[in-house]
């Protein structure tokens, strides 16, 4: 199971925005961060504060990425040529796990983790239990022969509440979905403003 499980809507909280739009976030009925100081009135943030929350947002988002991976990404969007935020979520967009979240195999990003870790996907024909496996424009990625009749599967892709997005094609029929092009950041369907541009300047200060 994905540690942060039962904790993950603190998230939501903190940041005091639904990350993930989901209608089950306690923000739909608490609009109020977490802790017996959740309802103080909040003073104005530094901007070191600003870019910190953003880190936070956009880093929670993925799910249980780890501090080192995600400034990993950040290491690797630096080096690309081009605006380093675009790269930055290209990057996080690209990740076997994301792309199987974006295809509606599965509810949420922590369900896309778990799902891929127990070796129900297969990139271009090849199992990988990876999730922060790293997909190429041209991928294709397919659930097994085996977990294609899974309730959660099944359950995942009747979801009214989100769309997939163009840089992936999806067929649901044959449970495939290929991975079309790197997207910018417009491109991206967060139901919350991510601000890259924020994170860009938190880790190159």
């Amino acid at each position: 199971m994905s540690k942060r499980h039962s904790q993950k809507y603190k998230i939501d909280r903190r940041m005091g925005e639904n990350i993930w739009g989901r209608p089950k976030s306690p923000l739909n009925k608490r609009e109020y961060g977490p802790g017996q100081h959740g309802q103080r009135r909040k003073g104005k943030m530094s901007d070191f504060g600003l870019q910190l929350r953003a880190k936070q947002k956009l880093k929670g988002y993925y799910g249980n990425i780890s501090e080192k991976q995600f400034r990993a990404v950040y290491d690797e969007a630096v080096r690309r040529r081009g605006d380093t935020s675009e790269q930055l979520i290209g990057l996080l967009e690209s990740r076997l796990d994301a792309i199987v979240y974006r295809a509606k195999f599965v509810p949420t990003v922590f369900a896309a983790r778990q799902f891929v870790t127990h070796g129900h996907v297969k990139v271009n024909g090849r199992r990988v239990n990876i999730p922060s496996y790293r997909c190429k424009p041209g991928d294709v990625i397919e659930i097994r022969e085996k977990s294609k009749n899974m309730l959660a599967v099944l359950e995942a892709i009747s979801l009214a509440e989100r769309d997939v997005p163009e840089y992936i094609d999806v067929d649901h029929s044959k449970m495939t979905a290929g991975y079309i092009r790197m997207p910018g950041i417009a491109d991206v369907p967060y139901p919350a403003m991510m601000e890259p541009n924020l994170v860009i300047e938190f880790y190159s200060r």
